[in-house]
């Protein structure tokens, strides 16, 4: 081969195969980034499962109902107030890796997800009277966007 030959070779590498190695691996990245975002927000679903057995194993608080039960003995208060601190604190690391300011549509559906979760637990009063408490030490923006969360969900009641 001539020297020719191989700098033609070296222009053709330079203008299509190095713009194309770049496209590639940007490429690459975007995906392996939606497949990591992917697999936070089905772990972060399967804890949300594991939270509603947790729920459904204490039958006698009436999580599920539409009205709340005010006569509760003590030992069931203090289970309920654990079962909603541990919903308050998958709600915050929901909160934490999945809502941005700017999301992409797909983001944006995933985040919708939990808000309804939000919203559904939200329309609970016995949930809404405890949040001040549960939210005490918690990410001030998350404590905020629950709190108005909460505060919307009253006022459509």
């Amino acid at each position: 081969m001539s020297l020719e030959t191989w700098e033609l070779l070296s222009y053709i590498v330079t203008v299509i195969g190095l713009p194309m190695a770049i496209f590639v691996f940007f490429f690459e990245q975007r995906k392996e980034r939606d497949n990591e975002e992917e697999e936070v927000y089905q772990l972060l679903s399967d804890n949300y499962q594991d939270f509603l057995k947790v729920a459904l194993d204490n039958p006698d608080l009436r999580l599920f109902s539409e009205e709340q039960n005010l006569q509760l003995s003590a030992e069931q208060r203090e289970r309920m107030v654990i079962i909603y601190t541990m919903l308050v604190s998958l709600f915050e690391r929901a909160y934490l890796l999945l809502h941005e300011a700017d999301m992409t549509p797909r983001q944006a559906r995933r985040w919708c997800s939990w808000e309804d979760y939000m919203s559904d637990w939200c329309r609970r009063g016995d949930f809404r009277a405890a949040l001040p408490i549960l939210l005490r030490g918690e990410d001030p923006e998350f404590a905020d966007y629950l709190s108005a969360l909460a505060a919307q969900t009253a006022r459509q009641q």
